[in-house]
């Protein structure tokens, strides 16, 4: 009989976070919040259970990308990156404290007022360029990595979210992925862009999706430089600034924000909130109603 777990769903229509493999040993290492010890599955057991599931699939291959405790006590979380002629997923399952059950699926939040404490955390802590109100009854913040294929043809349909909604307010945070060569370098231009101008930065970040194919690890300088100028800041101050250490702290405080809110790959958007694990160009209506169901929420 063939197993009823399964682990892919559609593919998920984001840049995934890259898979670095984890040491776990499986016996009790970390401790939730609660201050419960989890007992952690070992590497060769996930493998050994990903080959059961999916021996059978020839075309299907897997790495394991992290084994750690869970947000809830009593739960490891394991992470496995799915690669298929379809293309790459992170799959994410929980297995129970008895060590013998798997249990697939998202842990979301709960409560009258679910979506709020990761609200307040965005609140607190987003510092990217933005668009719209500061006092807008809506804030929409997007984790980006401006070298994410994903990212550049999620674009559109933000855009035209952000014009559809302009009481909202929207804010950019720089998410880099590992997995890309030359995307940490971008983010550290968009954020000096962003620092000398926030209308530039806008312009920036549209040319660097429009000429993404073109722009490469040897060659990221010189095109981001010139993409710089033709925003309207000075690109060889640009250029300067990214490689500073106050720049390259600004980049790792967005990514350590974005991990503190479940981000794993981008874009991903937050509406008040409430995440958005991808952006999906079929779904503009439904960001919109979102947005608008948020503006009377929070009245």
């Amino acid at each position: 009989m063939r197993s009823s777990i399964k682990l892919i769903p559609v593919l998920l229509l984001t840049c995934i976070v890259g898979a670095a493999q984890s040491s776990t040993t499986g016996k009790p290492m970390d401790k939730p919040a609660s201050g419960a010890a989890v007992n952690l599955p070992s590497e060769t057991t996930v493998d050994s259970f990903m080959q059961q599931t999916f021996g059978y699939e020839p075309q299907v291959s897997w790495k394991i990308a992290s084994i750690k405790p869970a947000p809830v006590p009593g739960l490891a979380q394991v992470d496995v990156v799915l690669a298929s002629p379809q293309g790459q997923q992170i799959s994410r399952f929980y297995v129970t404290a008895d060590g013998e059950h798997a249990v697939i699926g998202d842990i979301i939040p709960f409560g009258a007022r679910p979506f709020d404490p990761v609200k307040k955390t965005l609140e607190k802590g987003i510092t990217g360029p933005s668009r719209g109100p500061k006092d807008a009854a809506v804030t929409i913040v997007e984790f980006g990595d401006l070298q994410c294929p994903v990212c550049k043809a999620a674009q559109p349909v933000i855009e035209a979210l952000i014009a559809a909604e302009p009481k909202a307010r929207f804010v950019f945070q720089n998410f880099p992925l590992e997995m890309h060569n030359w995307a940490a370098k971008g983010a550290a231009y968009a954020d000096c862009v962003g620092q000398a101008s926030n209308d530039a930065f806008w312009k920036f970040i549209g040319k660097v999706y429009e000429t993404q194919a073109d722009i490469t690890a040897e060659n990221a300088d010189e095109k981001l430089t010139a993409l710089a100028d033709g925003a309207g800041v000075k690109g060889a101050d640009i250029a300067d600034c990214a490689t500073t250490p106050v720049t390259k702290a600004h980049v790792e405080a967005s990514i350590a924000l974005g991990k503190s809110v479940e981000v794993t790959g981008t874009p991903t958007l937050f509406i008040n909130g409430r995440k958005l694990g991808s952006v999906d160009a079929r779904g503009g209506d439904a960001y919109k109603e979102l947005v608008e169901f948020a503006a009377k929420d929070g009245k």
